[in-house]
């Protein structure tokens, strides 16, 4: 080595050890200028090493982020109002991206898509804040869904039965009750060790407001977190919802607890991200779509799921709801949630016109996992069920042309008229699985079939009275002199609501 390359060598290393030292590196700061902003949308320039979703910071404290990335310019999609944002305002990149509080100090809680609570109570007190763009989990890192996730309603678990772990899409026209069937699906979790996280994206203040109070006076609202978004924040935060919401879910799910997570609703979010596009240029698809809308709901919901033993066991199971117009399921959004979910529980005007609660279609509805994640009792019980209703609906068409003499159809249609009405169930009345099992094998056993159809539903508000105060065993599996058993409580129960009110002597006389 020459006597050049030896002192051409020494200060190369002399140039590293000063560049290593912080106290002698000049530290520089990309600054860019907001050109314009409107609709929520500012695009920026003079920011070249912006990435893709990267947190963005305003001169004036409001925040956002990159949405698109030019070759001049950068869409940045702001996250709050965004008053004060003018033409010339400074931005600055954070090289981080979305974070959002998780822990269990969200318990009980209503905060924004941010994390920022909206109940006027403390600050939020994070055990940390994790991005809300997580990876789902890979296909060795998952397990079977086998563990019932008890909703309380009859018609759901005994029809389409959700496992922990699985995604059910809720879907329907508007004011169907399709949410309240989600906040039932909450409510009965206060009896379980399932935490549930609820995102209203879009929706009205008022609904909102109604859903937690409901929580509140008839669930455990202390084991609920609300990510709220309505439809008067930003359309930056609507996008955000539902992605904070699953990482505020999946800390729970990672550290082996059990979720549930309700989305209401994708058609909002979905029409939300179709705003986004369109303001920031993005090629229109169907219905003015753009091509990555199946992209971001897939990748959201693929992150509900049953997680190995080796992982802790956790579950997360999401319940999204979608919005059709006049019963389409064919649009595009319905179509693309319905091939991404587990299954799907769809809603009808006419039942709902017709006082049916909940108004499932039963023809339409399924569940993918079904039976699997099913108790085996309730599943011996349930078997005919779903089957022998389907009969009754074609037959019931029939009858509006003329009537039936035939002695067995009658009987046929009598019976469907009692499923029907054990089917139907008030809000914020869950059954517990044995509850269930026992007026499943009274109806297969012909209890229900010599009561007056009215008379079913005081059977069932009975048999919960007396499950309040007399808790049984939990039933697993169905023998027949458990059977028997059960039939014969709702036998007894029936005798009971059929026999006359005692009589009330008139003042004055004694008794």
């Amino acid at each position: 080595m020459t006597k050049v390359d030896s002192e051409t060598g020494a200060w190369l290393e002399r140039s590293r050890a000063a560049l290593a030292r912080t106290d002698l590196v000049p530290r520089g700061e990309a600054v860019g200028r907001v050109v314009s902003v409107a609709d929520g949308i500012a695009r920026v320039s003079g920011l070249p090493d912006v990435r893709l979703d990267e947190l963005l910071v305003f001169e004036d404290g409001c925040s956002g982020f990159a949405r698109t990335l030019d070759a001049d310019e950068i869409s940045a999609v702001l996250l709050d109002d965004g008053l004060t944002v003018e033409a010339g305002s400074r931005v600055t990149g954070t090289n981080e991206v979305m974070r959002v509080p998780v822990g269990p100090g969200l318990l009980g809680r209503v905060v924004d898509p941010l994390g920022r609570p909206l109940d006027e109570g403390p600050p939020i007190v994070a055990e940390a804040y994790q991005p809300i763009e997580r990876a789902a989990p890979s296909i060795i890192d998952r397990d079977l869904v086998a563990s019932p996730l008890d909703t309380g309603l009859l018609v759901v678990d005994a029809l389409f039965a959700l496992g922990r772990g699985q995604r059910e899409l809720i879907v329907g026209d508007r004011a169907t009750g399709k949410t309240s069937i989600a906040v039932d699906a909450i409510v009965n979790q206060k009896h379980s060790d399932v935490i549930c996280v609820y995102v209203a994206v879009g929706q009205r203040a008022t609904a909102v407001e109604r859903v937690i109070e409901s929580v509140r006076q008839h669930g455990a609202m202390e084991r609920c977190i609300f990510v709220v978004a309505s439809a008067a924040a930003s359309p930056g935060l609507q996008w955000v919802a539902p992605f904070a919401g699953f990482t505020i879910a999946e800390y729970f799910r990672d550290r082996g607890g059990h979720a549930l997570i309700v989305i209401d609703d994708l058609t909002k979010h979905a029409a939300t991200h179709r705003e986004l596009a369109l303001l920031t240029r993005e090629p229109p698809g169907r219905e003015a779509y753009p091509g990555d809308v199946f992209y971001v709901h897939a990748r959201l919901l693929e992150r509900a799921a049953k997680l190995s033993a080796k992982l802790g066991g956790g579950s997360l199971t999401a319940l999204p709801v979608a919005e059709t117009d006049a019963g389409n399921l064919s649009a595009y959004i319905p179509t693309n949630l319905i091939s991404i979910t587990d299954g799907q529980i769809v809603l009808d005007t006419r039942l709902f016109a017709a006082n049916q609660r909940p108004a499932i279609d039963v023809g339409l509805s399924v569940s993918r996992v079904g039976g699997k994640a099913q108790r085996p009792a309730l599943r011996d019980v349930a078997g005919r069920i779903r089957l022998d209703y389907a009969q009754f609906l074609e037959l019931e068409m029939f009858t509006r042309f003329g009537g039936i003499s035939d002695t067995r159809v009658k009987a046929q249609i009598a019976h469907g008229e009692r499923i029907r009405a054990l089917l139907s169930q008030p809000r914020f009345s869950g059954l517990g699985p044995d509850q269930q099992v026992a007026l499943l094998a009274a109806l297969g056993d012909g209890v229900f079939d010599v009561l007056p159809i009215g008379a079913i539903a005081n059977v069932r508000a009975r048999l919960a009275e007396q499950a309040a105060t007399d808790p049984a065993k939990s039933i697993e599996t169905l023998d027949e002199s458990t059977r028997a058993r059960l039939v014969e409580t709702i036998r007894r129960l029936a005798v009971d609501v059929g026999k006359p009110p005692p009589e009330t002597p008139p003042q004055g006389t004694p008794p």
